[in-house]
């Protein structure tokens, strides 16, 4: 999926919330969006998701099951929570007995089963927002966007989107997010992109630090050159020392697409499979290994099983 040149502002001359982006977004991959309040990020993803069209520019490639989830859930809607599943899963090209299984199962999952029969207006902003992220999932989409989609939920809902995200990446989907807590998901996404005056631009690679971003400094002789340094945090400096972890798993026919870090695969005692990454990754690649189903036999890190 590409962004040329976008740009988008509120009425016709209005201001503009964000202006000459290009960008590509990386396919089978975890993007963070960050950046302060009011320098677009909400804007960035509305225009990903399809929801908003770009007043400049075009968006290409993007796929046709995309889903998104805003941050305010609009609960002046005359449908209880499960009839509202049911509408959009029809929307979204599912047939009414396969969108209401789909439906509750979602609505199980993230522990809001008993408020299937609660009108939208009734039900509570942590409840509420569990509908909404029901309604992005039904439909196994290609591109979830997620807006501040964490907030309201209770601990439990938080971490099942945590790895409810994990999953789409092991089934070969792209999601992109933003959040308030720096640590979501750290260390797991393939990019990130700062939103700021306007522009955005990718600024840390997959080893993003836990505030978002690389920190900078210069000494008088590299600027000087024009030239600035990039030095690792003391969080960075301690995760490229930690040792690879080894993953021992077996049971499925074949390993999911783009599993998190690129790990190298060899063959284990048994007919096991034996997966070392980097130990940044070895979190989302755990749970990537679990939601696929496959058997943990252990973890170890240098050969020590811990």
């Amino acid at each position: 999926m590409r962004l040329e040149n976008v740009g988008r502002r509120h009425g016709p001359r209005g201001p503009w919330a964000l202006r000459q982006v290009s960008l590509d977004l990386p396919a089978a991959a975890l993007v963070r969006v960050v950046g302060t309040n009011g320098t677009g990020k909400s804007t960035l993803l509305r225009l990903l998701a399809g929801i908003d069209a770009p007043t400049e520019g075009r968006v290409t490639g993007r796929p046709d099951r995309t889903a998104y989830v805003p941050e305010r859930f609009p609960v002046a809607l005359p449908f209880t929570a499960l009839d509202y599943l049911v509408h959009l899963g029809r929307v979204q090209g599912l047939g009414r007995a396969a969108a209401r299984a789909r439906a509750g199962e979602w609505l199980e999952r993230f522990g809001a089963g008993t408020h299937a029969r609660t009108g939208l207006s009734e039900l509570s902003k942590g409840t509420g927002q569990k509908v909404a992220v029901a309604q992005a999932l039904l439909a196994d989409p290609a591109l979830l966007v997620l807006d501040e989609a964490w907030t309201g939920l209770d601990t439990g809902a938080r971490a099942e989107l945590d790895t409810v995200v994990r999953e789409r990446l092991a089934a070969g989907a792209t999601v992109v997010f933003v959040d308030h807590d720096p640590g979501r998901l750290v260390g797991e996404a393939g990019a990130v992109y700062r939103a700021g005056e306007g522009r955005v631009r990718q600024v840390a690679s997959p080893h993003e630090t836990a505030e978002g971003r690389v920190r900078q400094v210069a000494s008088p002789h590299e600027t000087a050159e024009g030239r600035v340094r990039q030095v690792a945090s003391p969080h960075e400096t301690a995760e490229a020392a930690a040792p690879p972890v080894r993953i021992t798993v077996s049971g499925g026919r074949s390993l999911p697409a783009r599993l998190p870090g690129d790990p190298l695969t060899a063959p284990g005692p048994g007919g096991t499979t034996v997966l070392t990454v980097g130990a940044a990754h070895s979190d989302a690649l755990l749970g990537a290994l679990l939601a696929a189903s496959w058997h943990i036999h252990h973890l170890g890190t240098e050969g020590v099983r811990v």
